[in-house]
């Protein structure tokens, strides 16, 4: 499959996703965290250069290649802590929106709001929703895996 574009760097977006980026890292959540939930979203929508350059910026943050290997079945595995958890189940129950999944179920929400405050929760459902943006783009103009953007 060859890419569509070469790119979509308008100056205008590139200065917002700028801006999105800082709100997002401003929110006091661990680096670590974000990069989680941006590749389990990416896996759940099927972004492949989303899922490699997270996997790439979450090895530049010391990730492990086996919590990474696991991210797509977390709840199975022991690695990752209540807080993780927590961030990965709002990640799944806010991008699965058409599968018939009953989304951010009270449950879902009262467990991320015991482990983030609502400054760290704004900047993680941000960091959902710029994910989307993102893996929407690259399925729109098949972009390839290979690049990392950070």
């Amino acid at each position: 499959m060859q890419a569509r574009m070469k790119s979509l760097a308008n100056p205008d977006v590139i200065t917002a996703i700028q801006h999105l980026h800082k709100a997002i890292h401003a929110g006091g959540v661990d680096p670590l965290v974000l990069e989680l939930v941006h590749l389990r979203a990416s896996q759940i929508n099927g972004c492949g250069p989303c899922v490699f350059a997270g996997v790439q910026s979450a090895k530049k943050l010391g990730e492990t290649d086996e919590r990474l290997h696991s991210v797509a079945a977390w709840r199975e595995t022991p690695f990752f802590t209540e807080q993780e958890r927590a961030a990965l189940a709002l990640t799944e129950a806010a991008t699965r929106i058409q599968d018939g999944a009953p989304g951010v179920t009270d449950d879902i929400w009262d467990a991320a709001a015991t482990s983030f405050d609502e400054k760290q929760l704004s900047a993680i459902i941000l960091n959902i929703a710029l994910t989307g943006f993102f893996n929407r783009i690259n399925h729109t103009i098949r972009e390839q895996a290979g690049k990392a953007w950070s």
